[in-house]
């Protein structure tokens, strides 16, 4: 089974973030300019929090409330749930499912290296799916 690691390995570390202090409208619009499902929130180099669409639905809209206006740290979830480099696939699906979450911030030393999401682990999981299928068809037809 793949590692969270070789995830980021090819698919790359690159973190976008948004202040605390930033409109939840310029933080939306990021998303989409990016076409991800969310947001680390940092202070510098530190993780404060994850701001995600499904956020932006429960927290501005569904309370009538205004993007321009409400700041992400308004709405962000501060307790992140993360991974770590040397975790599996498996855990990490296991833990996202667990926890309802569709987004994991990768850490290393303290310091987050990366995200991955729902979509890259069922990808690899699919992919792995794959190999194994080859393998036993060749083991069979000798």
């Amino acid at each position: 089974m793949k590692l969270i690691q070789h995830l980021l390995d090819a698919k790359g570390t690159e973190i976008i973030s948004v202040a605390r202090d930033a409109s939840v409208f310029d933080a939306i619009k990021l998303m989409a300019d990016r076409a991800v499902g969310s947001l680390l929130v940092m202070d510098g180099s530190d993780l404060i929090g994850i701001v995600t669409e499904r956020d932006y639905a429960r927290k501005v809209i569904l309370k009538g409330r205004s993007s321009e206006t409400t700041e992400v740290g308004e709405i962000m979830t501060v307790e992140v749930v993360t991974a770590e480099t040397g975790q599996t696939v498996n855990e990490c699906m296991s833990l996202m499912t667990e926890r309802r979450i569709r987004h994991l911030p990768v850490v290393a030393g303290g310091a987050v290296i990366g995200i991955i999401s729902i979509g890259d682990l069922v990808n690899a999981i699919i992919s792995d799916q794959k190999e194994e299928i080859e393998q036993l068809e060749q083991y069979i037809s000798g």
